[in-house]
C-alpha cells in the first residue's frame, strides 16, 4: 500500500512542469475576480496575478490561453507570483530587438501624457516620446490618448530595454516615401489632382499629394489676367496638367489653361486679316489699347493706330475699359500670340487730300491741343493736327516756353508753311500772319547805333537778353559784358549797349555793353 501511494506521487510529480524565476511560459485563465486572475501553468499549484496588469484589450476570459512570467515559485500563501505586464515587455523586446533598428518607424500606442512628453506602448513595451519630436503641439488630449500612430526610432537602448520615439521625423519619412512614390508617378502631359497652397503674384503653388508644383500665372487662363487670385483661391482643388518635370531641382511646372482648347487654333479663320470685327476693352495702357476678341483672344491697338489725325493721344481719356468698339484685324502673328488692331482704318484717310486741302501760304484756324518742347500742336477743320514750332511763334521776341504764350484749348490763326501726307505733318506759323519786320528794323537799328536804356528781360550762358524797342528783343553776347555785372542784372534792369550785329533771316540782334 505504501509503494503504491509512493509510486502515484512520484508519477504527478514526474508529469508536472520544470518551471523557474524569470522564465516566461503559457498559462490558462482558470478564474477571474475583481482583484486578481488565476491562471493554470501547469504546476502544483495556479499561479495569481493583480487584475490591474490586464487592459480592456486583452480581452479577458475563462479558458483563454496567456504568455505570464514567473516572478515567485512560492509566495506566502504558497502560490505562484506571475506578471502579465513582463511577460508582454519581454515578448515585445524580443520582437523590437530582433526585428528593428534605430530609423525604423513601427506602430505604437500614446497610453499616457508623462513630464517632457508621452509614454508609448510598442508591443508592451512603454517608449518615451518627448513632447520636441511629438508633432502634437496644439493637438487636443483626446484626439491623442489611446490613438495608434507611426513612430520612428531615434535610440533604442538594449541593456536597459529603453526606447525613444518621434512622431515628428515618422511624418517627415512619411511625407518623404509618399513623395518620392509621387514623383515616380508624374508624367508629362498627365492631368493631376491637387490643392492650392499657396497664390503669389506671378502664380500658385499646387499640392499633388506630396510634391508641390507651380502653376504660373500665363498657365493659368487663355485669357489675360491681372491676378491668379482671379482664377483659383487657397485651398481649391484643381486638376492641372503636368507641363515640366526637372527631379534634379525637384520643380513641376503645371498647367490649367492646356486642359482647354487652344483658342488661337486656326485664329486666321476666326479673324481674317481686312476683315472688321466687335470687341470690348480690357485693359488700357499709354501705348495703346487691349480688346478681347474672343475667350482667350485679345488685340493691341497701338496709339499710333487710334487716329489718322491726332499725333498726341492719351488712350485713358479716349476710352473705358468694358467698352464695345468696332476694330479692323492689321495683322495676325499666330507663333507670338499677337493681333495688331486698327480704329482708324475704318475711316477715310484725311492724309490723302491735305495738299488741297491745306495749301501752302493759306490761313488756317484752329484750337491748340497740346505742347513739346520745341512746339504746340493744333487741331485744325477735319481734325487734322498741324504744329507751330517755337520759332515761328513771333518775328521779333524770344521766348522760352510755348506756354507763356498759348493755352491749351486756346482758339488761334495760323499760316499754312508746308505739308507733308507721307510722313503726316502739316507746319504752320503764326508770326507769318504779319509781315516781316527785320526789313525795316535793320533800318531802324543799323550796326553801330547806341541803345541807352536797353531793359533787361531775361538771361542765359551766353548772355543777356534786352528789350530794344516794345516788340523787339536782342542779345548782349556773354563775352561783350563784364562777368560781375552779367551776375547782378536781373529783369527791369537798364543797361546801355550798342548793336554790333543784325540776321535778318534768323531774326537775331547781337550787342556789346563794352561802349
Amino acid at each position: 500500500m505504501k509503494e503504491s501511494s509512493l509510486d502515484l506521487k512520484m508519477l504527478y510529480e514526474t508529469s508536472l512542469k520544470e518551471i523557474s524565476e524569470g522564465q516566461i511560459i503559457k498559462g490558462k485563465v482558470v478564474r477571474i475576480s475583481a482583484k486578481d486572475v488565476l491562471v493554470d501553468i501547469g504546476y502544483k499549484s495556479e499561479g495569481i496575478i493583480s487584475i490591474s496588469e490586464f487592459s480592456s484589450r486583452d480581452n479577458l476570459e475563462l479558458g483563454k490561453e496567456i504568455d505570464v512570467y514567473i516572478e515567485s515559485k512560492e509566495n506566502d500563501d504558497g502560490m505562484i507570483v506571475l506578471s502579465r505586464e513582463k511577460a508582454l515587455r519581454l515578448r515585445g523586446w524580443d520582437k523590437i530587438s530582433s526585428s528593428f533598428k534605430e530609423g525604423d518607424l513601427l506602430e505604437g500606442n500614446v497610453r499616457r501624457k508623462v513630464k517632457g512628453g508621452f509614454i508609448v506602448d510598442i508591443f508592451g513595451i512603454e517608449a518615451f516620446l518627448p513632447s520636441s519630436l511629438s508633432a502634437f503641439r496644439g493637438t487636443n488630449d483626446r484626439d491623442i490618448l489611446g490613438k495608434p500612430f507611426k513612430f520612428k526610432i531615434v535610440n533604442m537602448n538594449n541593456l536597459r530595454r529603453s526606447l525613444i520615439v518621434s512622431r515628428k521625423e515618422a511624418l517627415y519619412q512619411e511625407k518623404e516615401a509618399t513623395r518620392e512614390k509621387v514623383w515616380s508617378a508624374l508624367k508629362i502631359g498627365e492631368v493631376y489632382p491637387g490643392v492650392v497652397k499657396n497664390v503669389t503674384d506671378f502664380g500658385a503653388f499646387i499640392d499633388l499629394g506630396g510634391v508641390d508644383g507651380l502653376l504660373h500665372i500665363t498657365d493659368m487662363s487663355w485669357s489675360r489676367i491681372s491676378h491668379p487670385s482671379e482664377i483659383v483661391a487657397i485651398g481649391d482643388k484643381i486638376e492641372v496638367m503636368i507641363l515640366t518635370i526637372d527631379k534634379e531641382s525637384k520643380k513641376v511646372s503645371l498647367g490649367l489653361k492646356q486642359r482647354m482648347s487652344d483658342p488661337w487654333q486656326d485664329i486666321e479663320k476666326k479673324f481674317p486679316v481686312g476683315s472688321q470685327v466687335k470687341g470690348k476693352i480690357v485693359n488700357i495702357l499709354p501705348y495703346g489699347v487691349f480688346v478681347e476678341l474672343d475667350k482667350g483672344i485679345e488685340g493691341l491697338i497701338h496709339v499710333s493706330e487710334i487716329s489718322w489725325q491726332k499725333r498726341s493721344i492719351n488712350p485713358q481719356e479716349m476710352f473705358t475699359i468694358g467698352e464695345s468698339i468696332e476694330i479692323q484685324i492689321l495683322n495676325i502673328e499666330r507663333e507670338s500670340r499677337r493681333i495688331s488692331l486698327s480704329l482708324k482704318q475704318l475711316e477715310a484717310n484725311p492724309w490723302l487730300d491735305a495738299e488741297k486741302k491745306y495749301i501752302v501760304g493759306s490761313k488756317v484756324g484752329g484750337k491748340i491741343t497740346g505742347f513739346t518742347d520745341y512746339g504746340a500742336f493744333m487741331e485744325l477743320d477735319n481734325s487734322l493736327e498741324g504744329m507751330v514750332h517755337i520759332s515761328d511763334i513771333s518775328w521779333t521776341k524770344h521766348i522760352n516756353n510755348m506756354q507763356d504764350v498759348l493755352k491749351k484749348g486756346q482758339k488761334v490763326e495760323a499760316v499754312v508753311l508746308a505739308v507733308d501726307p507721307q510722313n503726316r505733318k502739316i507746319s504752320l506759323g503764326i508770326k507769318q500772319l504779319q509781315e516781316n519786320p527785320w526789313p525795316s528794323i535793320s533800318q531802324r537799328f543799323p550796326v553801330g547805333a547806341t541803345i541807352d536804356s536797353a531793359e533787361v528781360v531775361g538771361s542765359s550762358n551766353f548772355g543777356v537778353f534786352v528789350k530794344i524797342d516794345d516788340e523787339i528783343e536782342g542779345l548782349i553776347y556773354s563775352n561783350e559784358i563784364d562777368k560781375e555785372a552779367m551776375d547782378k542784372l536781373k529783369p527791369g534792369d537798364k543797361i546801355k549797349a550798342q548793336i554790333i550785329k543784325i540776321d535778318e533771316a534768323q531774326g537775331k540782334i547781337g550787342l556789346t555793353a563794352r561802349c
